[in-house]
């Protein structure tokens, strides 16, 4: 059953009125759906599962929300509790299912693509080529064991800290650098030569290499 308690470690408080409640709860759906999405169809790689996935951790958040205090909503860091809720979520389905075998167009969100850069349009043919190297990755990622999938999807394609990391899977920071560093490894191993393809942000060749 996943987690639907706020983090132990405490945040800073919020006023009252800017605390995440029910009442608020469709514009948490608005801010988070599509990255929730996107981390479970690559913890997945099936688009139904992940859109399952989705609306299911929404359903536990919104119960959990609704049995809080006001001092709990003021205190809670939504984004990383609500990546745990999903990655909890995940755990259970994958538990049940066998691996399946996955497309490359299945995976990669062309728009993450276009994300954060300063270099102008790129070109429709680059578009091509990134989306196509990100998918092999994280196609590469569905074969790790599935922590060390969750936190090397966190670290190269999410882009998350190793503290956020160790928040979202409750684990030590040193655990989470150690799962990390073994998944790199394995990653290499898998990708061999196409790692030096790898120059996408999300996914930089120095990091596999």
């Amino acid at each position: 059953m996943p987690s639907a308690t706020p983090s132990s470690r405490k945040a800073a408080i919020r006023p009252a009125g800017d605390a995440p409640s029910v009442e608020k709860f469709e514009r948490i759906v608005d801010d988070y759906q599509r990255r929730l999405y996107g981390f479970a169809l690559r913890m997945t790689g099936n688009r139904e599962d992940a859109e399952e996935i989705v609306q299911d951790a929404f359903v536990r958040a919104y119960r959990a929300l609704g049995k809080m205090s006001s001092e709990q909503r003021s205190e809670l860091r939504l984004q990383p509790w609500l990546y745990t809720i999903t990655l909890n979520v995940t755990r259970n389905r994958l538990r049940s299912k066998r691996p399946a075998n996955v497309a490359l167009d299945a995976l990669a969100d062309p728009d993450a693509l276009l994300r954060d850069s300063n270099e102008g349009p790129p070109q429709p043919e680059r578009i091509v080529e990134q989306n196509t190297e990100v998918a092999l990755v994280e196609r590469a990622l569905l074969e790790l064991p599935m922590h060390l999938r969750a936190a090397a999807t966190l670290r190269f394609i999410e882009g998350r800290s190793h503290p956020e990391i160790a928040e979202i899977l409750n684990q030590p920071i040193g655990t989470v650098k150690s799962h990390v560093h073994r998944a790199v490894r394995i990653l290499r191993r898998i990708l061999g030569p196409q790692i030096g393809r790898f120059t996408t942000e999300g996914v930089p060749a120095h990091a596999l290499s």
